[in-house]
């Protein structure tokens, strides 16, 4: 196994979901009468926010993309890698192609959501007990509320609570994921 390329994956999931989390906040933050329950994430990358939140998630998509090649060198799981890769290119391209580019965006956002999911499930194979059981769980909640959002049932969380059920365990998942790999000294 490839120790510097282990911790280089890391560093660029743990700095890359860090750094989106704190984007977005700023932008949830400056944008006016913003609300996390009626407002898309989104409505973030169109309106007067726009630069802060697609610079953060373009920079996160390819922090994770650069990631996913030294996951590759460092694990040798092809499978986990192209999940991951496709993750990252859905991430990307929601900055790239904001909401007021409509099919796009909701294909580049459907394959962040659903790969960001299958990445939290398949990392498991990665990751060590408790944190790969953890993964699990992430990925299994955010795959069934996006499949809730996708059938308009937002639990009484309005659309952007209900999107952040879906977005938030990924986030979550990269950062803790990045944090594992650069402090474990010989993961599973």
């Amino acid at each position: 196994m490839d120790d510097v390329s282990r911790k280089v994956a890391g560093a660029l999931l743990f700095v890359g979901g860090s750094e989106f989390v704190v984007g977005m906040m700023v932008a949830e933050a400056a944008y006016p009468g913003y609300s996390i329950s009626r407002n898309a994430i989104s409505d973030l990358g169109a309106g007067p926010t726009a630069l802060i939140f697609n610079s953060s998630i373009i920079l996160f998509g390819v922090m994770m993309l650069v990631s996913g090649y030294f996951i590759q060198r460092a694990f040798r799981k092809p499978a986990i890698t192209s999940i991951l890769i496709l993750t990252a290119i859905g991430v990307t391209g929601v900055g790239l192609f904001p909401e007021d580019i409509p099919l796009i965006h909701e294909i580049v956002s459907l394959t962040a959501f659903l790969f960001g999911g299958v990445f939290a499930i398949a990392a498991c194979r990665i990751l060590k007990p408790p944190l790969s059981y953890f993964s699990v769980m992430m990925g299994l909640i955010t795959l069934l509320a996006l499949f809730l959002f996708a059938a308009g049932q937002f639990l009484g969380l309005g659309l952007g609570g209900m999107e952040r059920v879906i977005a938030y365990p990924i986030l979550l998942l990269a950062i803790g994921f990045g944090g594992y790999l650069i402090g474990s000294a010989n993961p599973a």
